[in-house]
């Protein structure tokens, strides 16, 4: 093994390299689990007009078909019941049982369901049904004590047969691919592929001297583990950051198609049966002939041989093609301005177990010990010194050792308002920093760790680390105002415009005892608003400015923010009573919309008693309902009576009262109709466009 590519999802790109003389078998050994991932990815170089004749691994047949060879019929995970249905018609042996040790034919397994006790409980128990020699039934229950044993040899051998492919299951085994190098004389062999491995894991420290600098050291590790079973000796280790697109095939378990059964055809005897003569006396030629189908061409055994080796050279020129036109432009990590001393000489990474820590930042890493290639949305981190990691072992490897500018602040949002310690951090580097955690040292102690993004080069980045409990920060005022700017109505919809002027101010405390640096989160509107004039953010992203506060000790320090921009506000125009107020309120503040809009507002408000009258009309209706129905009543009960004269009376006029009002409400109704048709044809009509500044505004 030559050279080794971890990635950030999961999988490595494997190289081994050597040297093959004349016809030669190479087998390289993989685990069960490693091979869909060869099968899927390997490719084998063999330079000096060599060629490969082919690639062979020993197959494992899937248990499910191995077990169809058994005439037990039991499946991979058989309960006792299935082995007993297995044994069915077999002659066995029971002992252990009350009759004594009896033989016969196992006819049955079956369940009953028993109570248990005296109570309403049950339980279910199993009884075999043995038949004796002399032909004698015998029931017995299946118990713990009771054994049976087959007596056909043939069948104790089916059984056995039968363990030993289960346990095969739980084997892993290693599976040995062979490749055949075909050529003359001796050359270069290369195989790749790709396997799965764990996600290799970035961690940093980021060390600031006692004398404040404004740099500080930004250390990087990568934590590595070999569990692909084979040694790591001498290898050149690459780490890329990036997640290729990556699925696993079961290219290496045979595959068996489902074939539809299709009965046998039966001899179907037919009765004699008389036929009408042709009309014409020649057969359509034609037409038979155009019935008849020609038999597909057949390829020859020697040109489907050709066809894949012409088919396999295509590949592997493609796959050396594709190598040389994807070079990757190197970048070499020159580290910091002066040298760096060092007294370790090359790195090693051969550690036993895990990889220790480090005592000095210089202990490290030195200049050219780590270069970086750019590719496509990857980045790779390539250790110029070989590695050694072990079989089942891990190590920490040193990625990183660059000197960056660093500031220290404070940190402090409206939406998280706990203080917090950080660093802002800028990547001036060729390097991209990968994401994981982080560790901060201050004047030679542990400060706080945390986590990042990645940061590419030219990025600033802010890293908090620790909770600032010196610094309190709170608002003590938010002043704003809100100016009409602008009024349209177009088919029936209203805009108004507004120029809104909102600020906010911050109070930063700090009672510490050195000057703090606090940054301010305020969040950014956007549609067109803007800072006030002289106002600059430090730094700004999509939905933030960071304002930079100087906070001297056990002092408080102000920062009031203003912001200026649009605020629109949507209207439609609707036949209902209820927009009244909004349109005498509109025509307040924009006097010149009342010749527009006073034809609406008349309309609404009449619109608004009809809607008055109307349900007058109904209540009254209800109520000469009431009456009818009493009058009626009463009537009901007086009949035959001389007092049910006077309700007679009384009934009829109630009936005249609830005729009248019905026919009050429906010419309400209609006239409402109408009403809502005039007042969305006044709303469709009109047209209005008012600006404050060639009006001379308005409040």
């Amino acid at each position: 093994m030559r050279k080794v590519v971890l990635y950030k999802n999961g999988v490595g790109y494997f190289e081994h390299a050597g040297t093959v003389s004349g016809n030669q078998r190479v087998t390289i050994d993989f685990t069960s689990s490693q091979l869909n991932d060869v099968l899927q990815s390997l490719t084998v170089l063999d330079g000096g007009g060599g060629r490969i004749g082919g690639v062979n691994y020993n197959s494992t047949t899937p248990l499910a078909e191995q077990l169809k060879t058994l005439s037990l019929g039991m499946s991979d995970d058989p309960s006792s019941t299935e082995l007993f249905q297995a044994l069915r018609g077999q002659r066995v042996e029971v002992a252990g049982g009350p009759g004594g040790t009896m033989t016969g034919r196992l006819m049955s397994i079956e369940s009953r369901t028993e109570k248990a006790g005296t109570g309403d409980d049950t339980v279910d128990k199993y009884y075999l049904t043995l038949v004796a020699g002399s032909g004698a039934v015998k029931v017995i229950e299946l118990t713990p004590a009771l054994s049976v044993r087959p007596l056909d040899g043939n069948l104790q051998g089916q059984l056995d047969r039968y363990l030993e492919l289960l346990s095969s299951t739980h084997s892993t085994g290693l599976r040995h691919l062979t490749l055949d190098a075909l050529g003359q004389g001796q050359r270069e062999l290369q195989v790749s592929y790709i396997s799965e491995v764990p996600v290799w894991k970035s961690t940093y420290r980021i060390v600031f001297p006692r004398e404040a600098t404004g740099k500080a050291t930004m250390q990087g590790w990568a934590v590595v583990d070999n569990t692909v079973g084979a040694d790591w000796d001498d290898v050149k280790l690459s780490l890329v950051a990036g997640a290729p697109q990556s699925f696993i095939q079961p290219l290496s378990q045979p595959l068996y198609s489902r074939r539809p059964e299709i009965p046998i055809a039966m001899l179907v005897e037919t009765t004699p049966q008389t036929h009408e003569a042709a009309d014409n006396k020649e057969f359509d030629k034609v037409g038979l002939s155009a019935k008849l189908a020609s038999p597909p061409p057949v390829m020859a055994p020697q040109a489907l041989k050709s066809n894949n080796q012409a088919f396999m050279a295509g590949n592997l020129q493609s796959n050396q093609q594709l190598r040389n036109n994807s070079q990757a432009q190197s970048i070499v990590v020159t580290g910091r301005d002066e040298e760096i001393p060092t007294d370790q000489g090359e790195i090693s990474a051969s550690l036993d177990g895990v990889g220790g820590g480090v005592y000095r930042a210089s202990d490290a890493i030195k200049e050219g010990d780590v270069s970086t290639n750019a590719f496509d949305d990857f980045f790779e981190y390539a250790l110029a010194a070989p590695v050694t990691i072990h079989k089942n072992e891990s190590a920490m490897v040193p990625i990183l050792q660059r000197d960056l500018p660093a500031e220290h602040v404070t940190l402090w949002s409206e939406t998280n308002p706990t203080p917090l310690r950080a660093v802002w951090l800028e990547n001036n580097s060729k390097l991209t920093l990968d994401s994981g955690s982080f560790s901060i040292f201050e004047s030679g102690e542990f400060a706080g760790e945390g986590l990042l993004d990645p940061i590419h080069p030219g990025e600033k980045r802010l890293l908090s680390y620790a909770t600032d409990q010196a610094v309190r920060v709170k608002v003590i005022g938010r002043p704003g105002n809100r100016k009409l700017h602008h009024v349209s109505i177009r088919k029936g919809v209203i805009i108004e415009t507004h120029m809104d002027v909102a600020g906010v101010t911050y109070s930063a405390t700090n009672s510490a005892d050195v000057d703090r640096v606090v940054l301010m989160e305020h969040m950014r509107r956007t549609n067109g608003w803007t800072l006030d004039e002289g106002l600059k953010a430090e730094e700004t992203t999509p939905d933030l400015y960071r304002f930079k506060v100087p906070v001297a000790a056990h002092s408080t320090a102000k920062l009031e923010i203003r912001e200026r921009g649009p605020e629109v506000t949507t209207v439609t125009l609707e036949a209902n009573a209820g927009q009244t107020n909004y349109l005498l309120d509109l025509v307040k503040r924009v006097p010149d919309a009342l010749e527009k809009l006073k034809p609406v507002i008349d309309a609404q408000m009449a619109l608004a008693d009809l809607d008055q009258r109307i349900a007058a009309s109904k209540k009254a209706e209800e109520t000469a309902a009431a009456d009818e129905a009493r009058d009626r009543e009463n009537l009901t009960a007086l009949k035959g009576n001389d007092a049910a004269k006077r309700f007679v009376d009384e009934l009829n006029h109630a009936e005249d009262q609830l005729q009248a009002t019905r026919k009050q409400t429906a010419d309400l109704e209609q006239q409402k109709e109408a009403a809502v048709e005039k007042l969305n044809e006044l709303i469709a009509g009109i047209s209005f466009d008012w600006s404050a500044t060639e009006k001379g505004g308005a409040s």
